[in-house]
């Protein structure tokens, strides 16, 4: 018999607590996505959003995490998630994926956008486009009552429409006063029982989506992870609170890559 999941549920202080760190972290993400331009390194990025924790009185939530070198994660192109802050130099061209999680008052607030340095492709800004669109169609199905499996069927369900694919090695999770909490939360829909979805249920939905095929492989670091064929990766994500009405995004944020922003026709 499989084993039942306890997913932790957040009362009403912890929540209070919660959205300081998960605005915090939105506002982080923010200001570094703002430094991705062209001439930059990976690691002045890295170094600009340890000064923005140090000025705002929180942490690192992924330094140190079983090892992990930076503060934050910081992946170029084909690298999925987890890349590391170097010397490496943004050109035009480049989309920057950015994952920022804190920790402030005890509690973490997880979120990651990817940015464009300069003008980038159709293809390319196609990707970005499904894949933002894709976490606010699983952030949709994040209401009372609702399964999980709809939340994660929704990422792969979108992006498909448009021949891309989801990573499956690595997924969203529950988050709180630990970065990985129970559920899982993949960017597919997982056979069998499903856990129902219940008010105070906190999830960091991230959908990671490749342009080509969905296999990754974990590079010499023992952390970044690239596409297998080398072709670009995109990667969103927001906690997001379960309520008995609309999903609350504790991490909002304008969005980045809307059809209006890119000019383009996600049809076309």
């Amino acid at each position: 018999m499989a084993k039942k999941i306890r997913i932790p549920i957040k009362t009403s202080a912890d929540i209070r607590k919660m959205r300081v760190a998960c605005e915090t972290a939105s506002e982080i993400l923010q200001l570094c996505a703002k430094e991705i331009q062209p001439g930059k390194t990976t690691g002045e990025i890295d170094a600009y959003a340890a000064e923005l924790m140090k000025e705002r009185s929180c942490k690192s939530a992924f330094l140190g995490y079983r090892g992990f070198p930076g503060h934050v994660c910081i992946s170029m192109n084909e690298e999925v998630v987890h890349g590391i802050g170097s010397d490496r130099i943004i050109v035009p061209g480049d989309i920057i994926k950015i994952d920022v999680g804190i920790t402030k008052g005890g509690w973490i607030g997880d979120n990651a956008t990817t940015v464009a340095a300069g003008d980038i492709d159709l293809e390319t800004k196609r990707l970005l486009c499904a894949t933002e669109q894709s976490l606010y169609e699983a952030i949709d199905q994040a209401r009372s009552g609702h399964y999980l499996a709809d939340l994660c069927g929704a990422v792969e369900e979108h992006v498909i429409k448009y021949d891309f694919t989801v990573v499956r090695e690595f997924v969203g999770h529950g988050v709180g006063k630990e970065l990985h909490e129970e559920p899982q939360v993949p960017n597919y829909r997982m056979p069998g029982r499903s856990p129902k979805l219940r008010p105070g249920m906190v999830l960091a939905i991230e959908p990671m989506v490749n342009a080509g095929v969905a296999g990754v492989t974990i590079l010499s670091d023992g952390w970044t992870v690239i596409t297998n064929d080398k072709k670009n990766s995109s990667h969103f994500e927001h906690t997001v609170l379960v309520t008995e009405g609309k999903p609350d995004i504790l991490t909002a944020r304008p969005r980045e890559a809307t059809e209006e922003i890119l000019g383009i026709s996600m049809n076309g």
